[in-house]
């Protein structure tokens, strides 16, 4: 049925598992935190500690996690590592999904406007 339709596209096994590690590991609440944080630039695992609320080891197990997915980047300076956002496609995925916890928890329609953090 769907095969039918003219612009019908499914993305690839390795897309779709890709995505979904991705998913996975943006589904905790300090890893959230913790890249929000670094769209708004660039800083130290005690810094983002700080922000997050949890603890520096913590943290930085998160950051390694997210290193390795490709979501964020280190850039050591001497003895310390200041960590980003890997790229804007990161600020999109995050900002869609708190866009829509926020419409989600207020119950509002798809285009109304809320309250959220910015996209930009």
């Amino acid at each position: 049925m769907h095969t039918s339709l003219p612009d019908f596209d499914m993305p690839t096994e390795e897309q779709v598992h890709l995505a979904a590690e991705s998913f996975r590991l943006l589904a905790d609440p300090t890893r959230i935190k913790v890249l929000w944080a670094l769209l708004q630039g660039e800083s130290s695992v005690a810094c983002l500690a700080e922000l997050a609320g949890a603890a520096p080891t913590a943290v930085s197990q998160h950051l390694a996690k997210l290193r390795l997915a490709g979501l964020v980047k280190g850039r050591r300076e001497g003895t310390f590592v200041y960590y980003s956002a890997a790229d804007n496609h990161v600020r999109g995925l995050l900002a869609q999904a708190l866009h829509h916890a926020d419409h989600v928890d207020r119950d509002l329609p798809s285009g109304a406007h809320a309250h959220h953090p910015r996209s930009s």
